[in-house]
């Protein structure tokens, strides 16, 4: 299982195990380089944890539980978390300011802990086999242990090909679940089960904060916001940058520089197809900042290539091919000697960024008066590129006239969205689709989503959704922490520190959204620090050519292979008659097609064959080849208390 995982860390890995437990670490050393090898275990090592992620706040947590009597033998965070657990229980994890995923083994009480951090950041899974409980953090590792077998679970595939990801509990895999963000999960060696959610986003807006200025809410932000980077730029080894040429990523750029003088590298994506591409701002902040600044040229044929590969990493379909590029991104900050970088996710979804929000306020004001002509025009200022005059007005007063006066609707922001989305359905297999309800399905979001939530705002509960839905599961993951670590390394993102949340959460929603200007509180701030033609600047949406880099002249063999007839029929995951026709016009139009929706069925059609290739076909050749390369190294902490094996 932990051979599988050495992408996660290739520093290094333990074991641990004794009755009825076992845990086992691959280890990317950030802090205490020599010392910090896991599992890491208390004074009398009756607790363990194995553990992924950082607490940044490690420090002052430290030098408080060394106060209360406890003894550390090591320098690292990791062991922070046995210290606290011993002195505060569950009420530890509250207290940490950080991304985690870690199993934490409580011998004395013979309990497993299985906690995730606020947001999600990092990844965590279980299933359950006859009397077996497996958890790691990615599902190839459950799979290695010959306990789970890879299977296609119908209401994840349905969920990824309606809302481009699964819910923060479902996977794609049948029986493979995952830990909830904020929460902790507790088993007893009966496996019973427990659990509590520690944290949820409370986007009400803070009653303290009613009176507040445009120029105080930026002063707040900006305090938080600095000791938030001086928190992510603690580490003992070198800690980079992406910069993307935008608002979020340059303020982050700015304030590293405020924070640390010691010399900072940048890395960007580039694109061949300008459509895509922001070199011109990403060079000119890199210019102001100061930084040895490194570049990715990603054209089609490179972002094909990657395509199998982050299918791999990600473990799951993909409706875009935006991932890719990342991908190779954190490859560069590998090769360039770097394992770790800050970056500006998070930033749209606490203020109000993206254009979802912008469409749900404009809907609503619509929505007053539904025949109205003037109206839907505002929708024009969202997307200038789509249409021209008249013809524009009418493609909006289409495509979001659907549910328009029916405001009560829980998922009303998201609700157009997901039904252009859900047009890809109908190329999954009939069978897949018969299995699930998808009203019991959107009932289940619900579920996920804050108490109290219903009773915010209009564009809170559209946040909240955001959070919910796309920040967690697909943004972090298959943008975030998957595409990364695929090459070792760790992000991390200011914008997600809780003090920062909670404060951007509680503001109210005219310093996040006045009129259709997004993300007001930052860009005021931002205008005291980067320049104008930065923080003025539209937000332009990360994108990556989709179609158009899967068929031309030089599609590769392995996309003719896995979209053929034979294959679409081997696997049974499509209908073969609908898909073999959309293939066939992807193939005859060059990528070309006639919408994004189009766009998102190839796409989804290719990754969920590739990912079934990989993990139903080619897993044990791969698995193999993985456990090899670790038997050539010891382990560096080795306690099994079942053979007598004890440093």
């Amino acid at each position: 299982m932990v051979a599988m995982l050495r992408h996660r860390g290739p520093d290094g890995y333990g074991l641990f195990r004794d009755e009825g437990i076992g845990l086992a670490h691959a280890r990317l050393s950030i802090i205490d380089l020599t010392g910090g090898a896991q599992p890491i275990h208390n004074e009398d090592r009756s607790i363990w944890v194995v553990y992924n992620g950082e607490i940044f706040n490690y420090p002052e947590l430290r030098e408080e539980l060394e106060q209360r009597g406890h003894r550390f033998y090591t320098r690292t965070d990791t062991e922070v978390i046995v210290h606290a657990y011993e002195e505060y229980g569950d009420g530890a994890w509250e207290r940490f300011n950080g991304q985690f995923a870690f199993a934490l083994w409580d011998g004395r009480r013979r309990r497993l802990w299985l906690t995730r951090d606020r947001v999600g950041i990092l990844p965590l899974f279980y299933a359950r086999s006859g009397d077996r409980l497996l958890f790691a953090s990615e599902a190839k590792a459950l799979f290695a242990s010959g306990s789970v077998e890879p299977r296609f679970d119908p209401t994840g595939l349905v969920q990824v090909f309606t809302r481009w990801s699964t819910s923060d509990r479902t996977t794609v895999f049948e029986g493979v679940r995952s830990v909830p963000l904020g929460t902790a999960m507790c088993f007893d060696d009966q496996l019973g089960e427990r659990s509590r959610r520690f944290w949820e986003p409370d986007l009400a807006e803070d009653p303290r904060l009613s009176e507040i200025t445009a120029e105080e809410a930026a002063e707040g932000l900006a305090h938080r916001l600095t000791r938030a980077i001086r928190l992510r730029l603690r580490a003992d080894v070198p800690v980079g940058s992406y910069l993307s040429g935008g608002l979020d990523s340059s303020v982050i750029g700015r304030f590293i520089r405020h924070a640390d003088s010691s010399p900072l590298q940048t890395f960007a994506v580039r694109f061949a197809d300008p459509t895509f591409d922001e070199t011109e701002p990403q060079r000119r902040m890199a210019g102001l900042l100061g930084t040895d600044h490194h570049e990715i040229l990603c054209g089609d044929e490179e972002i094909r290539d990657a395509l199998p590969e982050v299918i791999w990493h990600c473990e799951s379909p993909l409706l875009r091919t935006a991932p890719a590029p990342l991908f190779l991104l954190s490859r560069l900050v590998r090769n360039s000697g770097m394992k770790v970088v800050l970056t500006g996710e998070g930033a749209d979804e606490l203020l109000a960024g993206y254009n979802v929000f912008k469409e749900d306020k404009v809907r609503r004001f619509w929505a007053r008066q539904p025949e109205s002509q003037a109206r839907p025009a505002l929708l024009s200022r969202l997307y200038p590129y789509v249409g021209d005059g008249q013809k524009r007005t009418k493609l909006w007063q289409q495509f979001f006239r659907v549910g328009l006066t029916d405001l009560d609707h829980p998922f009303y922001s998201h609700r157009v969205r997901w039904q252009n989305t859900a047009w890809t359905l109908r190329f999954l297999s009939r069978d897949i689709r018969a299995e699930v309800d998808t009203a019991r399905m959107e009932a289940d979001l619900e579920q996920t989503l804050p108490s109290g939530w219903r009773g915010w705002r209009s564009l809170a509960r559209a946040q909240a959704i955001e959070m919910v839905t796309f920040l967690s599961s697909y943004l972090l993951c298959s943008q975030g922490d998957r595409v990364a670590m695929g090459h070792s390394v760790e992000v991390r993102y200011p914008f997600l520190d809780p003090d920062v949340i909670d404060y951007c959460s509680g503001l109210p929603g005219r310093l996040k959204l006045r009129g259709l200007r997004d993300k007001v509180t930052l860009r005021n701030l931002a205008s005291h620090h980067v320049p104008r033609d930065i923080w003025e600047r539209p937000k332009q949406p990360y994108r990556a050519p989709m179609t158009t880099a899967l068929f031309n002249e030089q599609t590769s063999a392995y996309v003719d292979d896995l979209l053929s007839p034979s294959c679409l029929e081997r696997f049974g995951l499509v209908e073969p008659g609908p898909a073999g026709r959309l293939v066939e016009n992807a193939r005859r139009r060059g990528g070309r097609m006639s919408g994004e929706r189009e766009e998102m069925a190839v796409v989804g059609v290719l990754t969920l064959q590739i990912l079934a290739y990989l993990y139903l076909e080619r897993f044990v050749e791969r698995a193999a080849g993985q456990l090899a390369a670790l038997d050539e190294r010891e382990p560096e902490v080795l306690e099994d208390r079942l053979c007598g094996a004890v440093p």
